[in-house]
């Protein structure tokens, strides 16, 4: 059994048991959110579409730890012009578990 779920406007398909990374949510380390924007279930083949949205289902997950994703470098270079730039973003993550999927 998966389901694709919205979550903070991105799209991830999610089975129970499954850790993934989104990007920060508000609650605590150790807390449960439950998110209704479930798009679409498939139950061993029998499969659910909403338009847009299913109603009655939800997804609820809990939040392991938050986290800061690996560093990404933006170097900026114009040639002969002697300008050079160089940046650098950390995302803020969550890792969350997925308990269980509802329809």
């Amino acid at each position: 059994m998966y389901a694709i779920v919205d979550i903070a406007g991105q799209q991830f398909k999610v089975k129970q048991g499954q850790q993934i990374f989104v990007h920060r949510l508000a609650g605590e380390e150790g807390s449960t959110v439950s998110f209704d924007k479930v798009l679409m279930i498939d139950n061993d083949g029998k499969v659910k579409v909403g338009s847009p949205t299913l109603t009655g289902a939800n997804v609820d997950v809990k939040i392991v730890e938050h986290m800061k994703g690996d560093k990404v470098l933006v170097f900026k270079k114009k040639r002969r012009k002697g300008y050079q730039k160089m940046n650098g973003h950390r995302q803020y993550l969550s890792k969350v578990v997925v308990e269980s999927i509802k329809q």
